[in-house]
């Protein structure tokens, strides 16, 4: 079991990871209202580990049969281990190469506040928002916990899918007549 879920997890977590790492020269160029439309995408794409993990184990390990909380757990460790990578991957590129993340970030919810005619006080209160995250992004743990929830609600949505697909109960035996056959 611990082979399937490490080989699946880390193949899911370097998909979600090249990804992130493939974007981030272009980010300027893709934008924030483009950023996440790729990045859910290619974690829907990297979770897709989530059900081929679950089905090798199924029927590697477990002979074809697995039952649904059997499944949850291999496909929440993928999924875990899945959302390690993902962390780790951004924070190596969020403190060595982002380090004006949030100073961009913020000009782009101004322009995009100024754009709908928001008031100077709305503009001034989300400088004031965006401000504080940065201050909390400072810190590793707090910046480590916000992105581990940024994929996983996606990974236990296609965990519980794939568990419920993929669930087979064990067939039982029919009982055998203890008188010959005739």
């Amino acid at each position: 079991m611990k082979k399937t879920i490490l080989t699946f997890g880390l193949i899911s977590g370097a998909i979600s990871s090249l990804v992130m790492v493939a974007i981030v020269p272009f980010a300027d160029r893709i934008g924030f209202e483009r950023g996440p439309v790729i990045g859910y995408s290619s974690m829907v794409l990297s979770f897709l580990l989530v059900f081929f993990g679950i089905r090798s184990y199924r029927d590697n390990t477990g002979n074809g049969q697995i039952t649904f909380l059997e499944a949850f757990g291999v496909g929440i460790s993928i999924t875990v281990i899945s959302c390690v990578c993902y962390v780790v991957t951004w924070e190596i590129i969020y403190y060595n190469f982002l380090p004006d993340f949030w100073d961009k970030y913020g000009a782009h919810l101004v322009a995009k506040l100024r754009a709908s005619g928001a008031s100077d006080a709305a503009v001034q209160a989300r400088l004031q928002e965006v401000a504080k995250y940065k201050e909390l992004y400072k810190n590793p743990l707090f910046n480590a916990a916000l992105t581990f929830i940024e994929p996983f609600p996606i990974g236990l949505v296609i965990t519980l899918i794939s568990a419920l697909a993929l669930r087979r109960k064990p067939q039982s035996q029919p009982e055998q007549s203890p008188l010959p056959a005739s």
